[in-house]
């Protein structure tokens, strides 16, 4: 049986609507929630080199921002009886998603997808998508109202 569901956020609600599916299952075999948010690291080539003013300051200043966001998150889940706790990562998304699935041992990924267009997913791709299409794990993937044209 599943003993960690790693479940991916970007701070959107449309990210938590995966909350009410996973929390019944969690609940009933004290399953662990790990909530993740990865940071987007530009490429190297798209970087800017470091100054005394910018880039560590306000990552410093988005990582604490996202700590609260999941700290809160995780103090919803565990106010409903539900084991949670929170990685913060940088790196590409999908590729973080599935190295951290891999390192925390999770069983399964459960996340949203956001509606996009077939457009948008041969122009841009989406992150569900690239996880879903490499994940060895099973996955939970819920569809939120939110649909782009």
């Amino acid at each position: 049986m599943y003993k960690r569901i790693l479940v991916p956020l970007d701070g959107s609600p449309a990210a938590e609507a995966v909350f009410p599916h996973i929390q019944p299952l969690a609940q009933a075999f004290d399953i662990e929630v790990i909530l993740l948010q990865v940071i987007v690291e530009p490429a190297e080539a798209f970087s800017v080199p470091s100054s005394p003013f910018s880039p560590p300051k306000l990552i410093r200043k988005l990582q604490t921002k996202i700590k609260a966001y999941l700290k809160r998150a995780c103090a919803n889940l565990e106010k409903d009886g539900t084991r949670a706790s929170y990685l913060i990562r940088a790196g590409g998304v999908p590729e973080t998603i599935l190295e951290v699935a891999q390192i925390m041992q999770a069983d399964m990924i459960a996340m949203s997808t956001h509606g996009h267009s077939p457009t948008h997913l041969f122009l841009l791709g989406s992150v569900t998508y690239q996880v879903v299409r490499h994940s060895p794990l099973p996955m939970l993937v819920i569809r939120t109202d939110t649909v782009d044209g």
